[in-house]
């Protein structure tokens, strides 16, 4: 048989990401006793845990779009106007308006997100555990008995099935499926972090239905949601038993889906080999889009754990990344903070690490939910603000409806800019043309022309918030309200329409150019202390430690203060940065370490940079590399020692990793500006930059040795030199000119290719 030169290449990336891959594999001699420390599957549909629950092995059963999505009581009340809080914080009457708005969050158990339920198998006869194997290069989980019985199981990378299949049996094997208990006495209740009751949903219990090797659970939710959970196994020899499990939904006037047990049929008859042939090959080319190899082994393992997770977690087609994901809490409650979509920076940043890893298909999840839901958030834009233009509510639910909490984030004017921003890089990354005209643009500017809706000129000419916050500061108290802009506001809407004047021009449309630019020149300076730190506000300094580095948002993830800037803006960061470190992270959650790690990596720290990454892996994520949020080795890193599953902590962590070895938003190209003197052999291959390039490369003995750059628009970009001196072994499609600075421009064909090594002077 003759092999094409693809099926050539697409073998030898397997064979790499294989080798890779396998070497950051999860491995351990007994099955977690804890759902949070499972073996995690999933396909950004449908997820599965494997774990073990009073000597059962248990696949904790998930899918995404499992929603209560019954309105939060008591929140749409007249009183749900933004001007109207204006005046409460003026009178200084904000009683009602916790009450109002922050306690429906607290005290109702909806809207929600809910489990799907379990499946058991009996395996107290097989004797103890020997061993339990996720392979992350093929997203399959074995577990090994000590009769000789092997499990393997997977879920399918593209379709709403889960697999299992059991080999060395001798015994005949029926599954019990598992519903969530809606039912029984109510223990917790008003506990939005650590979950409420199942139970207080008031669901009626759903149907458990055997038929043969089928089992069927099917669970009635609020307002007519149905979903079902079905189970069908198979003999497919003497020794081997072949199962499959799917669960399917349904919302009332919406289009109809197959369900569970049609899907899981089809499934059966395919059968477990055909369907891991396609699942292979789907996490196959995941794999080929980049690779990173750095010394530390507890970072690397990490940062591939999080690739593994993100792929597993995120798929256009399916709901984005939530707070827990496909994941959702098997412990009887409603999952932490109601498993919902917080977009004052867990959903941001779980998308971070998605542009520069060449992940750019899963990331628009991301924002085809956004766009998805764009009409439901124009509704909340006039009903909550009584402006045009486009806001998203901090907090929502699926389809996007606010839920109310805090509403000094969950109800910010300012959400719609951070998730432009997302628009931003996705169009950088990629140099998509028509996603610039169709998408990019088009929200970030209805979310410029919100903005200059809501603000008002001050006294000095300033633009400004009629009141301004900065995310969870001073809690929900009426001193969390600020009078001028707080710098995370200030910042948002400064990017805001610097993004919106540079993609107009972009476009050719040189009147919303003008305007926009206009608009962003009205804006004031951040607040600054005496020595070039960066203040909550003009009228508060960073004075306490706190999770959310919201003061900091104009250096990252926004990259209006940049290193590249000089002296001053040097100074502003370094000393910022400091700041942080000297009050300390006793209030600190998990991610606080890893968005810490990204500024400390445009501060050109390395060193810094690695050593919050590595106190994030070690003291703040399960055994499974979940992170749990609080300081799990109770030695210091926060007082924090709860532990809350949310994914954003382990997302921004890769994006740290990444930022240590490549930066690219200062307008040019920079190879390991933040790696520690002590890494001495690094090396990536295809880390996507701004301008739609991709990158290699390599550093041994401490030297970067060689740089390959393969441009795929086209279009123009300056790499700045990692040594002194270079020569080009190969270029094919583009120009390069020595700007005699230190740095190269390239001016590039579509598909261009350079690569230079170094000297060695």
């Amino acid at each position: 048989m003759k092999r094409t030169a693809s099926t050539i290449v697409l073998l030898l990336l397997w064979i790499f990401g294989f080798a890779q891959a396998s070497k950051h594999d999860l491995q351990f001699d007994t099955l977690a006793k804890r759902w949070d420390e499972a073996i995690p599957l999933g396909n950004g549909t449908i997820g599965a845990l494997v774990w073990q629950k009073e000597g059962h092995l248990r696949f904790s059963l998930d899918r995404a779009d499992l929603w209560d999505m019954r309105p939060m009581k008591g929140l749409h009340r007249k009183e749900f106007n933004y001007q109207w809080v204006i005046a409460q914080v003026k009178k200084k009457d904000y009683a009602p308006v916790q009450k109002y708005f922050d306690d429906p969050y607290d005290n109702e158990p909806a809207p929600s997100k809910i489990p799907g339920g379990a499946l058991e198998f009996d395996t107290k006869d097989w004797g103890t555990v020997k061993s339990v194997h996720l392979s992350i290069s093929n997203a399959e989980c074995e577990v090994k008995w000590a009769n000789g019985v092997v499990l393997k199981t997977f879920v399918h990378a593209t379709s709403p099935v889960g697999w299992f299949r059991f080999e060395n049996i001798h015994t005949n094997l029926v599954p019990q499926l598992i519903a969530p208990k809606y039912q029984g006495v109510v223990k917790v209740s008003g506990d939005p972090v650590g979950g409420d009751d199942l139970s207080r949903l008031g669901y009626a219990q759903g149907s458990i239905v055997q038929n043969g090797n089928s089992i069927t659970y099917k669970q009635n939710g609020w307002g007519g949601f149905v979903y079902q959970v079905n189970v069908k196994w198979k003999r497919v020899n003497a020794t081997t038993i072949e199962g499959v499990w799917t669960i399917s939904s349904q919302y009332p006037n919406k289009k109809l889906n197959p369900v569970a047990p049609v899907v899981s049929n089809q499934a059966l008859n395919r059968g477990y080999a055909v369907d891991y042939n396609t699942h292979a090959i789907w996490w196959t080319n995941f794999w080929s889009k980049s690779a990173i190899h750095v010394p530390d082994q507890v970072i690397e393992k990490q940062w591939y754990m999080e690739q593994y997770k993100f792929g597993s977690a995120s798929r256009r087609g399916a709901p984005p990344i939530s707070l827990q994901a496909v994941w959702t809490a098997d412990n009887g409650r409603i999952p932490p903070w109601k498993g919902d979509f917080h977009h004052d920076l867990n959903t941001q940043l779980s998308y971070w690490p998605s542009y520069s890893a060449n992940h750019l298909e899963e990331g628009l999840a991301y924002l085809d939910h956004l766009d998805a839901n764009k009409a439901n958030y124009e509704r909340y834009t006039k009903q909550y603000f009584g402006v045009d233009g486009l806001a998203v509510p901090g907090v929502t639910t699926l389809d996007g409806t606010e839920m109310g909490g805090w509403i000094q984030y969950s109800l910010s004017p300012t959400v719609t800019c951070w998730l432009g921003q997302h628009y931003y890089l996705q169009w950088r990354y990629s140099m998509d043309r028509v996603f610039l005209k169709q998408r990019a643009y088009p929200w970030i500017s209805s979310s410029a022309k919100f903005i200059e809706a809501i603000t008002v000129l001050d006294e000095n000419g300033h633009r400004k918030l009629p009141i301004s916050s900065s995310p969870e500061i001073n809690d929900n108290d009426i001193t969390a309200w600020f009078a001028q802009n707080t710098n995370y506001d200030l910042a948002l809407m400064k990017f805001t329409f610097k993004a919106a004047a540079e993609l107009a021009g972009e476009l050719k449309l040189k009147s919303d150019s003008l305007h926009w630019a206009k608009i962003y020149q009205q804006f004031g300076d951040f607040a600054l202390t005496a020595n070039d730190e960066m203040m909550f506000a003009p009228s508060m300094a960073y004075n306490q430690s706190h999770r959310h580095f919201s003061n900091m948002m104009a250096i990252h993830p926004l990259g209006l203060i940049k290193w590249e800037d000089g002296p001053k803006a040097q100074s502003i960061i370094k000393n910022s940065i400091h700041l942080l470190d000297s009050v300390g992270p006793a209030y600190w959650c998990g991610y606080s370490y890893s968005w810490l790690a990204n500024m400390k990596a445009r501060a050109k720290d390395g060193e810094g940079a690695a050593k919050d990454l590595t106190i994030f892996a070690k003291a703040f994520c399960s055994i499974n590399s979940f992170h749990l949020n609080g300081d799990q080795t109770k030695s210091g890193y926060s007082r924090y020692v709860y532990r809350p599953f949310t994914l954003e902590g382990n997302f921004a962590f890769a994006a740290g990793l990444q930022e240590m070895l490549i930066q690219s938003y200062a307008g040019f190209i920079e190879i390991m500006p933040a790696v520690p003197a002590e890494w001495k052999d690094i090396s990536f291959e295809d880390l996507r930059t701004e301008g739609a390039f991709l990158v290699s490369a390599k550093k041994t003995d401490g030297q970067v040795a060689e740089v390959k750059i393969v441009s795929e628009k086209g279009g123009n970009t300056k790499l700045k030199l990692p040594f002194k001196t270079w020569a080009v072994t190969y270029q094919k499609g583009l120009k390069v000119t020595n700007s005699g600075n230190g740095f190269l421009s390239l001016s590039c064909e579509p598909g261009a290719v350079l690569v230079i090594k170094n000297g060695y002077e």
